[in-house]
Parts: structure tokens; C-alpha cells; sequence
């Protein structure tokens, strides 16, 4: 008798558990999510002005030299140049100068724009009219890390001008 009620009590566990632990199977159905993304081809420009030390036109043997910067970032892969304009006062033989500011620009302080520290050998321009592009080096950048060129200035020694702030605004460009 023992037996028979624990066979019985097992057994309606079993078809307690078989008829109230099968739920119904759930369906499903699936598709595929496309992500996507373009990446473009960019570079910014950022610039630090040149600004030269005191000039002295009776100084005879020495031109005054200032420095600046140039920052790109570029999208990796791209080949960018760096150009910087002739100015807004363009002279002879494509010379730069800064005009006067005090008296309306009527006098003029030549300059010049390298990128190599001696400031002899590569004029910086827009690639015509004599000035070389800068270019960063590896090109193609490898990634987004800005680039650094210098811009070095030079006022050649002698000029007969007389005392005044001289300016002149010379455009950066990164071509990609």
C-alpha cells in the first residue's frame, strides 16, 4: 500500500510536471541589420603668427628673424601640401612686405617666409611665382595626430624705413 501511494504520488508529479512544464515554443524569425559609415577625406588648419623681435634698419649686419607654426590634422591616407600666400602686399620680384599701420600703409618693411631654419634655401609660397608647398612627411599621414611645420621669418638687414608697426596678413592653406 505504501508503495502503491508513493507510485501514485510520483506519478502525478509527473503529469503535473510533463502537462505544466511544457510551455508553448516560441517562434522567431530573423533578419540582417546592415551598419554602415563613410569615412571622409579632411584636414584642418591652425596657425601661430610669426612674430619677429625689434627691428633695427641701422643694424648692418644682421636680419631679424621670428618664428611661427602651421598645424594640420588630416584624415589618414590623405596627401595634403601646405601653401602660405604671398600677402597682402605683394612687391617686385614677388617680395612680401609689411605695411605701416601707424601711417596707412604708405611705407613698406620686406620679409620673407622659409621653412628651413637657415631661411636661405626653400622660400615657403603657394607653389607659383617661386615659393615651394610644404608637404608633411610621411605623405601619405599614416593617422589624425596633428603635424607641426615651422614657419621661420626673416627682415633683411638695412631697410630705410622709418618707425612703425608693420603688418601684413598672409593666407595658410592645406590642399587634400
Amino acid at each position: 500500500m505504501k508503495m502503491t501511494k508513493l507510485f501514485l504520488l510520483l506519478a502525478s508529479i509527473g503529469v503535473f510536471t510533463i502537462s505544466f512544464g511544457r510551455e508553448a515554443a516560441a517562434q522567431t524569425a530573423t533578419a540582417n541589420l546592415n551598419v554602415t559609415a563613410s569615412v571622409i577625406k579632411a584636414c584642418t588648419i591652425g596657425v601661430t603668427p610669426v612674430a619677429f623681435s625689434p627691428y633695427d634698419p641701422t643694424a648692418s649686419a644682421a636680419n631679424t628673424t621670428g618664428q611661427g607654426t602651421v598645424t594640420i590634422k588630416c584624415t589618414p591616407g590623405t596627401a595634403p601640401t601646405v601653401a602660405l600666400g604671398l600677402g597682402n602686399n605683394i612687391g617686385a620680384g614677388n617680395q612680401r612686405n609689411m605695411k605701416d599701420t601707424a601711417t596707412g600703409g604708405t611705407n613698406l618693411l620686406k620679409y620673407g617666409l622659409f621653412q628651413d631654419s637657415t631661411r636661405k634655401t626653400t622660400p615657403w609660397g603657394d607653389g607659383t611665382l617661386g615659393g615651394i608647398v610644404a608637404t608633411p612627411s610621411p605623405t601619405p599621414v599614416a593617422d589624425n595626430n596633428a603635424v607641426i611645420f615651422q614657419v621661420y621669418g626673416q627682415i633683411p638687414a638695412l631697410q630705410s624705413v622709418v618707425e612703425s608697426s608693420y603688418a601684413d596678413l598672409v593666407v595658410a592653406t592645406v590642399n587634400f
